[in-house]
This record gives C-alpha cells, structure tokens and sequence, in this order.
C-alpha cells in the first residue's frame, strides 16, 4: 500500500497567448475545470497503474458524494480525509501560456486542516505539497518516506525543509524547486541530493537526473505532442512510485515515471489521460525495451 500526503483540488486552467507582467493583463482563450490537487493526481496515477492506494488529503463540505468524489471511489483510491463542512475543497487556478510556461494561484481552503492536525505514521509514504510542519512529522514518523515540496515550497522555513529532507529516502523535484530548495538551504542542488539514497530532478523536456550516492544518471524524454504540461510532475512520481512498489531498480522506475508523465502532457488535465500498466509497458517497449515482469 503506498500512501499519499497532500492536497486535492479542483484545476481551473486557462490557456493564455502570453503570461502577463505585473500590473498588466491578457485574454484567456480556453478554460475548463479538472480534478487536480498534487497528492490526489499521484494517488490516481498510482491507482490506474493497478497498485493499492491511501490518499491522506483534506476535503471541504462540497466534496462528498460529488463527482470528484465518486471518480476517486470508482479507482479504488482509500480516503482518509481531514473533512472542514464549512471550507471549500482546495482549488487552484493556472494560466498556461503558448510557450507551455505556467503560472499557478491556489486557495488552500480546507487544507488549513493540515496546520492543526496530528500526522499519522505511514508504512510507505509520499508527500505532495501540503502543511510544513505536517510534512515535517510524517518525514519523522514513517519507516520509508519520499517527498516533494511542489508549489507550496515557499511556505517552508528552512529547518523544516532541511529536517524532511534528512529523514526521507527519495527526493524528487523540478529544476525550479531544485534551485529554490538549494538558495534556501545555501547550498547547491548537488549537495542536497547527497544526502537523500535517491534523487530525481525532472526538467522537462530535457528529461530527468536519478542521483545514487552522489552519481547522475539521466533519462531522456519520451517525445509526444505537447498539449497542457500541467501534472506531468504528479505523474512522473506516480509512475516511479508504482513501479518502485512493484520492486523495479531506481532506473527503470524514472523510465517508468517518464512513460506515464508522457501521456499526460498529451491531454489537458492531470487526470484526464492517466495510463494503466499495460498502456504504460507498451509505450515503455517503444522507447526503452522491454519491461521485465510487466
């Protein structure tokens, strides 16, 4: 069972020609709502990959018995849910330019649930964006715990940060959080992946890094049409983690995360054109070989 920590929200996404500056403003072209949420789109990508899922998540009045809520018990996902009757589900808003840059506004809404909530100790554990300190002691209480800060890194003071990051066993970040994590800890993003087993630093189109000990690998891209970036991070961690659980090496399970991620950039919406195992192994085949066991 692969449990996950974090946010579930409601995407508002709006295609936009160019992101405008400060102060200035630009016509939205095409806007339509999604499921979303960092935690919920990696607990339905692990779900659909066929691996068993606990999704630890926070959830206002408006969620229970509505579509979203019946789409997460269609997939099998467990809920285990801080509900707030009078807040709204979390909802984020992003604007996508035509050069695929992106930027994001996100009203927590009952997920300020997490700053007042006793974490629980997890078997196996990943943490999406959500509460700090609540991160910060599910790091400290799980037996295998990976993480990554997402959107919400800003909200980290860096003794929290530094404190996840000495208790867990996988790290996964973009290129921009990589940066942000290493001027907050001074440091460099070299260094803070040495001192988590393993590492992975997406970037893209460029790929991905694994870092082991302080080594780099890194994995291409699997080319297919650009149409809406957003939550190919959550996939990626979702097709690592499936497979990871499955007992793959490091390396096959960034194949793995890069396969399922190239099939949600193909779509908008982070749930929309989720893979199962069988759809993943195939395109798998194509551009890596064959994937032993599948």
């Amino acid at each position: 069972m692969i449990s996950v920590v974090g946010h579930t929200a409601i995407d508002h996404i709006s295609r936009v020609p160019d992101l405008p500056k400060k102060n200035g403003s630009t016509s939205i072209t095409d806007r339509k709502i999604y499921f979303g949420g960092g935690a919920a789109n990696i607990a339905a990508g692990i779900a659909t990959l066929g691996s068993a899922c606990t999704l630890v998540s926070a959830v206002g009045g408006d969620f229970a018995g509505g579509e979203y809520d019946r789409a997460m018990q269609k997939l099998g996902i467990e809920q285990q849910f801080f509900v707030v009757p009078e807040a709204h589900t979390p909802t984020a808003f992003m604007f996508t330019d035509r050069a695929g840059d992106q930027i994001t506004f996100f009203e927590w809404g009952a997920s300020e649930a997490f700053t007042r909530s006793e974490a629980p100790a997890l078997d196996f554990v990943h943490m999406a964006t959500a509460d700090p300190s609540f991160n910060r002691q599910v790091a400290e209480k799980s037996r295998f715990a990976s993480f990554d800060p997402g959107q919400d890194l800003h909200l980290y003071p860096p003794e929290d940060l530094a404190a996840i990051i000495a208790h867990i066993d996988i790290l996964f970040a973009n290129q921009h959080e990589a940066a942000m994590m290493a001027q907050m800890l001074d440091t460099t993003r070299e260094e803070i992946a040495a001192r988590v087993p393993l590492t992975i630093f997406t970037c893209s189109g460029e790929g991905s890094s694994l870092f082991i000990k302080g080594e780099e690998t890194k994995i291409p891209a699997v080319p297919v049409p650009l149409v809406d970036p957003t939550g190919a991070g959550d996939a990626y961690r979702a097709g690592f983690l499936s497979a990871f659980d499955r007992g793959y090496d490091p390396l096959t399970c960034c194949r793995v995360g890069t396969v399922t991620a190239s099939f949600v950039v193909e779509k908008a919406g982070c749930q929309t054109n989720l893979p199962d195992w069988e759809r993943m192994a195939a395109r798998y085949r194509e551009h890596f070989g064959v994937l032993q066991g599948a």
